[in-house]
C-alpha cells in the first residue's frame, strides 16, 4: 500500500480520507490530474486482485491430501534369482530368433523370464524370508551386454503383503544402479521412489544371482 501512496504522491494526488465510520475514500488533484487520478485507481484494483489470487494459490498447495500424510520407508533386503537347477525361480517363457544360452550371456537378447524371486533378510538363502518378487524382465542388451528392463511386484510378510512395483531398466553388470518405483498398494498405497541395487552374487556361466536393494519409498 505504501507504494500506491508513493506513485499517488509523485503525480501530485493527495488522498483524503474521511472519518472512520465512512469507507469513502477521496482523491485530490488539480484539473488537469484526472486521468493519472484513474489510472492509479486500477493500479490499486489490480493489485489487490493478485494479492487475493495468490493467498488462494497458497491455500490450495497446503491442502492435505484425502490418503492422509506422506510418509518415508526404507527397506534393505536381497533377492535371489534363480535361473540354474531342479527349482528355478526365473524361467524362460519366451526368446528372440536364434536365442541361445551361453557362457557369459546366459540371458540372450530378446528373452523374456516370469519370475517369483525370494526376498531374504541377509544375504545367505537360509536367512529369514522378507517376502517375494513377482513379474517379468526381458533381456534388452545386445552384444552380449546383461541388461534387463524389470517390471515387478515386491511383497512383504511384515507389511501385511503391502508391496511396490519396479519398472526400469536394469544394468545388470554396473556395480550400482538405480531402478524406478512407480507404484504401490496396501501400506504403500501410491508409493513412488528409488531402488538402489548393488550385486551381491552373479554367476555369468548360468545367470543366478543375489541382489541387494536399498529402498526408498515415499506413500501414502
Amino acid at each position: 500500500m505504501h507504494l500506491i501512496f508513493a506513485y499517488l504522491q509523485k503525480l501530485r494526488i493527495k488522498p483524503c480520507f474521511y472519518p472512520f465510520h465512512q469507507t469513502k475514500i477521496q482523491f485530490k488533484a488539480n484539473d488537469t490530474m484526472g486521468t493519472p487520478s484513474l489510472l492509479a485507481v486500477l493500479i490499486l484494483i489490480v493489485l489487490v486482485s493478485l494479492q487475493r489470487d495468490a493467498a488462494a494459490a497458497t491455500t490450495r498447495v497446503h491442502h492435505h491430501h484425502p490418503f492422509g500424510r506422506e510418509k518415508i520407508t526404507t527397506l534393505r533386503f536381497y533377492l535371489h534369482d534363480t535361473l540354474s537347477g531342479k527349482d528355478p525361480t526365473a524361467v524362460l517363457v519366451a526368446h528372440g530368433a536364434n536365442a541361445t544360452s551361453r557362457p557369459g550371456d546366459p540371458t540372450p537378447f530378446g528373452s523374456v523370464y516370469a519370475t517369483d524371486d525370494v526376498l531374504t533378510e541377509g544375504p545367505e538363502r537360509a536367512s529369514r524370508v522378507v517376502g517375494s518378487a513377482q513379474g517379468l524382465y526381458v533381456s534388452s542388451g545386445k552384444d552380449g551386454r546383461l541388461s534387463l528392463v524389470m517390471g515387478m511386484d515386491f511383497e512383504f510378510s511384515d507389511y501385511n503383503g503391502s508391496s511396490f512395483v519396479v519398472f526400469s531398466r536394469n544394468p545388470v553388470t554396473n556395480d550400482h544402479r538405480e531402478l524406478a518405483v512407480v507404484g504401490g498398494r496396501g501400506k504403500f498405497r501410491m508409493a513412488r521412489g528409488f531402488a538402489v541395487l548393488r550385486t551381491h552374487y552373479l554367476d555369468t556361466g548360468n545367470g543366478d544371482a543375489i541382489i541387494e536393494y536399498n529402498v526408498t519409498l515415499l506413500h501414502y
